[in-house]
């Protein structure tokens, strides 16, 4: 039997595509996960400020995610509405 030792081109020229694939795939797989994230934590924060909790999934909107920290930030939170309201009633 006669082994033939495998030209370093010919093994980079197999393995570069599969490299490539499994590296964009392990990507893909971390940024969707992140997105996921970053909608939970936003949905979760509209809620206890006291909007509708949907509003969270607009962090998956390129430009809504820039202008939702401005509406939490200087918005008028319902939940401070409401605070006020039984504040006035006592």
């Amino acid at each position: 039997m006669q082994y033939s030792i495998a030209n370093p081109e010919e093994i980079s020229a197999v393995l570069g595509p599969v490299v490539v694939i499994i590296v964009g795939v392990f990507l893909l797989v971390v940024s969707l996960a992140i997105l996921i994230i970053t909608a939970v934590v936003y949905c979760k924060i509209f809620h206890k400020a006291g909007y509708n909790w949907a509003l969270g999934l607009l962090a998956l909107v390129p430009v809504a995610c820039i202008i939702m920290p401005f509406i939490l930030a200087f918005g008028h939170w319902p939940v401070l509405k409401e605070l006020e309201e039984l504040r006035r009633r006592q």
